[in-house]
C-alpha cells in the first residue's frame, strides 16, 4: 500500500478503544429523504457518490415527480452511469485511495464481498457485523476519503454527497444479482467490454483467483432471508 493511498493512524483506532464504546445500531431510519437499515449481521448493497455526481435540478425533480421507490433508483442509477461531474474517481491514484479504505477494515468491521471504483460513485456488498453501525462505517469511508482526496488534488470542499443508498439481499439469487450487478457496472457505463478488465473492482480479484477459498456465493448459499422488521 503507498504512502499516499494508505490509511493513517487517525482511521487506524485500536481495537480495545473501539471495544469500549460499542455504538449502537440504528436500524430502519433516515436522513433526509432515503430510507437506511443498520441491522448487525445484513448483506448490504451500498453506494455512495461524488458530490457533483448528479444534477441537483434532476436529483430534485425525481424526489417530486417519480413516487416509485425501484423506478427512482433505476433512474438515478442510469444518471450516475452517464458521468456527470468532475469523475475524480477514474485517476487511478484516486481509485486507490478509495480501493484501500474499503479494504482496510475487511473482517474486522465488516466483511467485504464485492465493490467497485466508478468514476463518479462506488459500489460495496459488505456483511455487517455487531458494533460496527453501517452509518459509521460509511463516514469512515468517506471522512477519509474526502481529505485523502482533497490532499491529493490541492482543493477544499465537499467530495461526497452527505446521503447514500443501502440495501440489505433478501436471498441467494438476490445476493447473485447485486455481484453481478457491481462487477458489471463498468461495462454498462461503457467504460470497458468486459468486467475484468476494468481495474477497479473486485471482478478483477474474481480472475485472478486470489481467495478462491473466500467465495461469497458459495460460503452464504443456502442461508435464510432476514428481512428486518420496520
Amino acid at each position: 500500500m503507498s504512502r499516499k493511498a494508505g490509511i493513517p493512524p487517525a482511521m487506524a483506532m485500536q481495537q480495545g478503544e473501539r471495544d469500549a464504546r460499542v455504538p449502537d445500531h440504528k436500524f430502519w431510519h433516515s436522513r433526509g429523504y432515503l430510507p437506511h437499515c443498520d441491522t448487525p449481521g445484513l448483506l448490504q448493497a451500498i453506494t455512495f457518490r461524488l458530490a457533483d455526481a448528479l444534477p441537483a435540478d434532476v436529483l430534485e425533480r425525481l424526489q417530486k415527480d417519480v413516487d416509485d421507490d425501484a423506478q427512482r433508483r433505476t433512474s438515478i442509477e442510469n444518471l450516475l452511469d452517464a458521468g456527470h461531474g468532475a469523475c475524480w474517481l477514474k485517476q487511478p491514484s484516486i481509485a486507490d485511495i478509495v480501493r484501500n479504505a474499503l479494504l482496510h477494515w475487511d473482517g474486522q468491521r465488516y466483511r467485504l464481498l464485492a465493490w467497485c471504483v466508478i468514476p463518479n460513485h462506488v459500489h460495496v456488498l459488505i456483511e455487517t457485523r455487531a458494533g460496527s453501525p453501517l452509518p459509521e462505517v460509511l463516514h469512515s469511508w468517506k471522512s477519509f476519503t474526502a481529505k485523502a482526496i482533497n490532499r491529493h488534488l490541492g482543493r477544499t470542499g465537499a467530495v461526497w454527497m452527505r446521503d447514500y443508498f443501502d440495501r440489505f439481499i433478501r436471498d441467494d439469487p438476490h445476493l447473485a444479482a447485486v455481484i453481478a450487478y457491481i462487477h458489471g457496472n463498468p461495462v454498462k457505463a461503457g467504460l470497458v467490454q468486459n468486467e475484468q478488465d476494468w481495474p477497479h473492482s473486485s471482478a478483477r480479484r474474481e480472475l485472478r483467483g486470489a481467495r478462491a477459498s473466500c467465495s461469497p456465493q458459495k460460503e452464504i448459499s443456502g442461508r435464510d432471508a432476514r428481512v428486518p422488521a420496520k
